[in-house]
């Protein structure tokens, strides 16, 4: 009787090594420890024997089939498949193979990636792409190995992981034939195969104290433009909306009171908001001051000064650093303060204040928008002062509200 995917993950390790059967030769071998992995018999010349196929669940319950049936077709022919694989691998030199060209076009890019994203990049390749085209030589992969290798990810639901690894396949090959290893891309023709990610209404957020600090410090030595790695040390320190990070003006900043009032009209919940500045945020103010104040925008355009910089600056610079945007993003600095300060203990409705979150009744909004400032103040400084404690990787500050 033919096996299933449910009768497969269901089989438990016994004492002795056993296996379970799917026809035409094709069977699952189950190892005492565990291990399952796919075994091919067939008869050649009189003789018995048999062909590794791959291990599960890398090589799932269709591939496996979809690979009896080349061998078979192997068999038809009178090619003996375990002399034919011994003979391919000879004939093909391990350096021509995809796995090998991968990794070599890996370790020549490594020195302008950060750790997170060299990390990223090398997981997605083993995981998704070197068990089941890694062998083959890169010169005989096609669109329909490509468009195989990133179905599997659609199939799991991992749409932004299937457009991820298109690109990183894409770049390896532009790199082969460059090199004039491959003669095309074939990537870059399934481009258009993958369907648009769903469109999802949280932000990714990092909200873990341990993966905190290599962010704050992966900022800190952003490469990008003054004004924009001033832009992103300030962002986690003052937790507004992108939006009104970028088109922050002088005239909204008072750096003797440590107060940034943003008027209504820049506010989404049509309300003016006061942001307490901590001396860590006064102080990356003063320094970008001395470049663009005393007035227009805080963080123009690199282009012209009459224009704030664009608005997904900070994505793109978070990109730049490695993060995707399935792990972080600009409004996701609001996430991570939202969550710790109420983890803390600090003020629920003062940290709603300062997230700008407008209460229901708006007409008590626009009046109240100083709410709990004095806690606010407070707040901001204790917040500051944890993250420069995660980002050093030292002692933690405390960040509970009782301790401040």
């Amino acid at each position: 009787m033919p096996l299933t995917d449910a009768k497969i993950k269901a089989a438990k390790p016994r004492a002795k090594e056993y296996t379970l059967n799917d026809g035409e030769g094709l069977a699952l071998v189950v190892s005492p420890k565990g291990r399952k992995w796919w075994r091919f018999r067939f008869q050649m010349n009189g003789k018995r024997t048999g062909l590794s196929v791959g291990t599960y669940p890398y090589i799932t319950l269709q591939d496996a089939r979809t690979r009896r049936s080349q061998l078979k077709t192997l068999i038809a022919q009178g090619i003996d498949p375990s002399r034919k694989r011994k003979e391919d691998k000879r004939r093909t030199s391990a350096s021509e193979a995809f796995e090998a060209v991968a990794r070599e076009w890996f370790q020549k890019n490594l020195a302008g990636w950060s750790g997170r994203h060299a990390k990223t990049t090398i997981e997605r390749l083993e995981k998704n792409v070197f068990p089941f085209i890694g062998e083959r030589p890169i010169s005989d992969l096609g669109v329909e190995d490509m468009l195989g290798v990133v179905q599997r990810c659609e199939k799991r639901g991992a749409v932004e992981s299937a457009r991820r690894v298109r690109q990183i396949m894409s770049q390896i090959f532009r790199y082969a034939v460059a090199a004039g290893r491959a003669e095309r891309d074939p990537a870059a023709d399934i481009k258009g195969a993958i369907p648009p990610a769903r469109k999802v209404k949280h932000h990714p957020s990092i909200t873990d104290p341990k993966e905190i600090g290599p962010l704050l410090r992966a900022i800190d030595g952003f490469s990008g433009t003054f004004v924009v790695h001033c832009a992103l040390r300030l962002a986690p320190l003052v937790f507004v909306r992108p939006g009104e990070l970028r088109n922050a003006e002088w005239s909204e900043v008072d750096l003797e009171a440590c107060e940034w009032r943003i008027p209504e009209s820049k506010m989404k919940g049509g309300s003016p908001h006061i942001v307490p500045l901590s001396r860590q945020a006064v102080a990356i103010l003063i320094e970008v001051y001395k470049l663009t104040g005393p007035s227009g925008y805080v963080f123009p355009s690199v282009r012209t000064a009459s224009r704030p910089m664009s608005e997904n600056t900070i994505n793109v610079s978070l990109r730049r650093l490695g993060y995707d945007k399935e792990e972080m993003t600009g409004h996701g600095f609001r996430s991570m303060a939202s969550t710790l300060l109420n983890e803390h203990g600090w003020h629920k409705d003062a940290i709603e204040r300062q997230l700008a979150h407008t209460p229901k009744d708006k007409v008590r909004a626009s009046y109240n928008y100083a709410e709990h400032l004095p806690e606010r103040k407070k707040m901001m400084q204790a917040w500051a002062d944890y993250l420069d404690s995660l980002k050093a990787g030292g002692k933690v500050v405390p960040l509970f509200a009782k301790a401040n």
